[in-house]
């Protein structure tokens, strides 16, 4: 989600304008967020990853 698309419920205006304190904290906290270490990957990349390691795991328990 971006916060082009959100609608702050404390001043009725877009979260990414940053008009009131509580649009600013949210602006920084997604902008956080969407930078984090695996922010690129989907989900769909990251299960096939951990179906992977566990495939992997249980073939070296053997």
């Amino acid at each position: 989600m971006t916060c082009d698309q959100l609608v702050c419920a404390n001043c009725n205006g877009r979260v990414v304008d940053g008009r009131c304190p509580v649009c600013r904290a949210n602006r920084a906290r997604l902008q956080q967020e969407q930078h984090g270490p695996f922010a690129a990957l989907s989900p769909a990349v990251l299960l096939a990853v951990l179906c992977a390691a566990v495939l992997l795991l249980a073939l070296l328990a053997r």
